[in-house]
């Protein structure tokens, strides 16, 4: 997998719109698409009896699963082929995972072909902005970054509009048509990557022996890997449960729910853009700790209040923070590094495989917790912004350990 931080240039016939709108695709097909669409689907797969509601959110937690699994086999996936096949790959499984889903053939077929979504998703969230990054100017990065996770929430926002249209064809067309959906982008997409002659292209550094401060993970960079875990927890309930507690837990119906949904899918498009343009202004670490303070916040929001002026404001803050905090991430990454292009691609795969751990437990273990007791919300609500807060505790530690070493915080 090419290096994030490496020194490069892009070749003169490479496309950099082409290229970021690849990307987009790519994280719109896997992650916006591929596991958010269920969000929306969930009330509707319950009231066709297609599963139980235990069932159908547990079947919600396989694509976080599956996610986990595709973190931790891209990397290894990319070293046996190119990057590009794989991506490809990727795309055209979540397009079959939704063929798949439109014949509930078994509680196992279904948990399958929900965990391969998930695994095209976390590929394709490993492999997609590395691919694409070290080919464009370091004077354009922000923007290419912020395009590509933008396009997770373009695809929240697509399924928050069109699944309720098509469910109005019932659940077999809606699954089909994401799967066009999805056929489409994996198309505009095919030809927007940066081919072997962009790579060939790009100057090579020239090797360096490590030292061991860059052989061995930092105590900031340990402490980053557990805030980002954290704060997948976080947001996994309105991930899994946002438009399920409004639909069906507010009795207020699946439209209702979509239209929240909706809001968290514009949140999520302006998200990865707003919070970069922060960390320009102000420092990546500074920037994630705003993002963990106004988390906590939205996130405990349903706790408190359910009227329809908080939950608006929930949606969005929770859905732009979603892809938002993953540029600030990759960049305190970078900064912790000093850049150090070997060491920063390592430790943005750890960061990686950390979120998709934690999430998956999260999402197993809050659909236990909903299950077995009695189907409260608002304690799911309550659990995501605890682990918000510990999130923000953690790195206000380690910001004090490096103040008082000398280091900047």
């Amino acid at each position: 997998m090419p290096s994030i931080a490496a020194n490069s240039f892009p070749a003169p016939s490479l496309n950099v719109w082409r290229a970021t709108v690849a990307g987009a695709c790519a994280s719109l097909i896997g992650i916006g698409l591929a596991r958010f669409a269920y969000t929306p689907l969930l009330p509707a797969i319950i009231e066709a009896h297609w599963f139980s509601a235990s069932a159908a959110t547990y079947l919600g937690a396989a694509n976080l699963g599956g996610y986990l699994a595709g973190a931790l086999a891209a990397g290894a996936m990319a070293r046996r082929v190119p990057a590009i096949v794989v991506l490809r790959a990727m795309m055209l499984l979540a397009t079959a995972s939704f063929v798949a889903c439109a014949v509930p053939l078994s509680f196992l077929w279904f948990f399958a072909w929900r965990f391969a979504a998930g695994v095209s998703g976390g590929a394709l969230m490993v492999l997609a902005a590395p691919t694409i990054l070290p080919h464009i100017p370091p004077s354009r990065r922000g923007f290419v970054s912020g395009g590509v996770f933008a396009g997770i929430g373009l695809g929240v926002a697509a399924s928050g509009t069109l699944v309720p249209l098509l469910l109005q064809r019932g659940l077999v067309s809606t699954w089909l048509g994401l799967a066009c959906v999805s056929l489409l982008l994996t198309l505009v997409a095919w030809q927007g990557w940066p081919g072997p002659a962009h790579a060939a292209a790009e100057p090579q550094p020239a090797p360096q022996q490590a030292t061991p401060a860059q052989a061995q993970p930092t105590a900031g960079l340990r402490a980053l890997y557990a805030e980002y875990g954290l704060n997948a927890v976080g947001l996994v309930p309105h991930m899994i449960f946002l438009v399920d507690f409004v639909a069906r837990g507010l009795g207020q119906g699946v439209d209702a729910g979509a239209r929240y949904w909706v809001l968290y899918g514009l949140g999520a498009v302006a998200g990865p853009l707003a919070s970069g343009h922060l960390a320009d202004r102000i420092g990546f670490g500074r920037a994630l700790r705003m993002a963990y303070g106004l988390q906590i916040i939205a996130v405990a929001i349903p706790v408190v209040s359910v009227g329809s002026a908080g939950l608006a404001i929930s949606s969005v803050l929770v859905g732009a923070f979603t892809p938002g905090v993953v540029p600030l991430v990759l960049g305190r990454v970078n900064e912790l590094l000093a850049h150090q292009g070997d060491a920063a691609r390592h430790a943005w795969s750890r960061a990686t495989t950390s979120f998709a751990v934690f999430q998956a437990l999260a999402a197993y273990g809050l659909s236990y917790l909903f299950t077995t007791r009695g189907g409260d919300y608002r304690m799911l609500f309550a659990v995501g912004a605890s682990a918000l807060a510990l999130a923000l505790t953690v790195d206000l530690l380690a910001a004090r350990r490096r103040f008082i070493n000398g280091a900047t915080p």
